[in-house]
């Protein structure tokens, strides 16, 4: 909110309005804080650390609130630019740091460290500080060339970010469900509303209706977010220190690849049906066949496939066989039922392996078998 707007707190329509977003952002921060389980997804769990830093983001959402009432309210520091100033830098130090930490914590490939974020909020403060002290907007153009500006560096960095986390996932994982997590562009998106609003200085009526349906869709969407990622095993991470992560690239190229993998597969895998277990990720198959989670991650690379098509293709393989066997026996089983006793714990994770390797779907595939 720019000071100018400061007449909407007279409306008591409004307000209520107000004080529902922060009371909602608190309610969710203590549930986030003293729930360990989840209620909307109850088989689900989350990263505790992405969970204690969506609670940190709604706590700030709340006080956000309060620090705009109390000082536009009270009158606190004597004038309405001053009370504005004040209250635009405590969200400007709090908010986009907390949330940018929020996104960074969704990716779980390995822990990125978060002190870039707070090393990039010092020049804002400093500039809020000069401002105040001299009580002018001459530094105004600068503080929003720089927001943008940092915007547009984070927006880049999550976008490539994201796409290497997807990879990563296909890489070791063959069930994508409660997994991925392409849904922060959505978030990203709602940022970058609420930016250009913060940059524009409007501050009507309609304006500030604007950000407090925004600040529920927020509120909404990252307590989906937490409650349904699944928390990933820690044996499939790449590694946290550069020093460990630098060793393994030099001695890469030096490593060859045991010759019997492919056998190893066929013998503790296929003829074992070992691909059935659901949730199977890529470092409990290498322990199956005896060998170690490198060395399986660059045979599929030298096989031009990955982890997550190579399991989902025997799947889908038995699953073909499981409903022609089903068709013969005169007593045909759904589709839902085949896919997951065929390794799939998501019909929507079937669908779309299932198209990529048939090219067509499963409703067209055993319309055209029925044929």
């Amino acid at each position: 909110m720019s000071y100018e707007g400061f007449t909407v707190y007279v409306d008591s329509f409004f307000m209520m309005f107000y004080g529902g977003a922060m009371v909602t952002a608190i309610l969710a921060c203590i549930y986030l804080l003293f729930r360990r389980s989840n209620a909307f997804f109850p088989d689900v769990t989350p990263p505790l650390r992405l969970r204690r830093w969506v609670a940190a983001f709604f706590a700030v959402m709340a006080l956000s609130h309060l620090w705009w009432y109390f000082l536009i309210k009270y009158n606190i520091f004597g004038d309405s630019w001053t009370n504005a100033v004040v209250a635009s830098c405590l969200d400007c130090i709090t908010i986009p740091p907390c949330l940018m930490s929020v996104l960074v914590t969704m990716l779980q490939d390995r822990r990125r460290p978060l002190w870039s974020i707070a090393l990039s909020i010092i020049p804002i403060l400093v500039v809020f500080v000069v401002a105040i002290v001299q009580h002018s907007d001459i530094f105004v153009p600068l503080l929003r060339a720089y927001f943008l500006l940092l915007a547009f560096v984070f927006i880049i960095f999550m976008v490539r970010a994201v796409w290497q986390y997807g990879h990563w996932l296909r890489d070791n994982y063959a069930d994508l469900e409660h997994k991925e997590v392409s849904q922060s562009y959505m978030v990203l998106a709602v940022c970058m509303m609420i930016l250009i609003y913060y940059m524009s200085g409007i501050s009507d009526k309609t304006s500030e209706y604007i950000v407090q349906g925004l600040n529920f869709m927020f509120l909404g969407h990252l307590l989906w977010r937490v409650e349904s990622l699944q928390t990933l095993d820690d044996s499939t991470k790449q590694a946290d220190h550069p020093e460990e992560a630098m060793a393994l690239a030099s001695v890469a190229p030096s490593i060859t690849i045991p010759s019997n993998i492919g056998k190893l597969l066929e013998q503790h895998c296929e003829a074992t049906h070992f691909y059935l277990q659901q949730d199977l990720t890529l470092s409990e198959l290498s322990k199956a066949i005896g060998t170690n989670r490198y060395y399986l991650s660059q045979y599929f690379t030298q096989q031009n496939t990955t982890y997550n098509a190579y399991i989902n293709d025997l799947r889908i393989q038995h699953f073909v066989k499981l409903y022609g066997e089903s068709m013969a026996s005169s007593s045909p089983s759904t589709a839902q039922q085949l896919a997951q006793e065929s390794g799939f714990r998501s019909y929507s994770t079937f669908g779309t392996a299932f198209k990529q390797r048939m090219g067509q779907t499963v409703r067209e595939w055993m319309r055209d078998t029925a044929k």
